[in-house]
């Protein structure tokens, strides 16, 4: 997902700068995959949806939309808490607290929702592409941020689920 710059904080300016730039991928098929993400099954999802038909009225397209919904919902909580973080310290908090990879995870649940509302093969092998290629490559970003943030990150890493779930116990989690 896009973060707009005119919502964003000076902080979080500095973090998305450093962006895609400051994760050195450690495996050259991690850069692969993650640019073949980038590059062809990101373009042909958005290409392909904007042709296709929806099935309006149908148990399809409603359940699409919740599904829409709720990847719009996990995206923007992702956004703000990026916006707010300060540089210096891991995301761990908001929806962070139940995702490692929200944004990541919201760009999957917005191409499932378009395959279910247009009942698109095509679309739903883009989405698990998506899924599994990510699925893949980030561990590479995640050993930077254990570089990055030491033991903050690692209990992060330990005690949250990489997509979606209840976090295990912990001591920040007691606040």
């Amino acid at each position: 997902m896009i973060i707009p710059d005119l919502f964003m904080s000076k902080e979080a300016k500095l973090r998305k700068k450093r962006g895609s730039q400051w994760i050195p991928l450690k495996k050259k098929r991690d850069v692969i995959l993650t640019q073949l993400t980038h590059v062809a099954i990101m373009p042909v999802s958005i290409v392909y949806s904007i042709f296709l038909p929806l099935k309006i009225g149908t148990a399809w397209f409603y359940a699409g939309l919740v599904i829409l919904i709720a990847a719009l919902v996990i995206g923007t909580m992702a956004i703000i808490k990026f916006s707010n973080t300060p540089i210096d310290q891991p995301i761990t908090s908001g929806i962070y607290r139940i995702s490692r990879h929200p944004l990541y995870l919201g760009g999957f649940l917005i191409n499932l929702s378009i395959a279910i509302a247009g009942a698109s093969w095509i679309i739903l092998l883009c989405a698990i592409l998506w899924i599994v290629f990510f699925h893949i490559a980030t561990p590479s970003e995640e050993s930077y941020l254990i570089d990055q943030y030491g033991d903050k990150y690692r209990d992060y890493l330990n005690r949250t689920p990489k997509w979606l779930g209840w976090p295990k116990a912990g001591k920040d989690l007691i606040d």
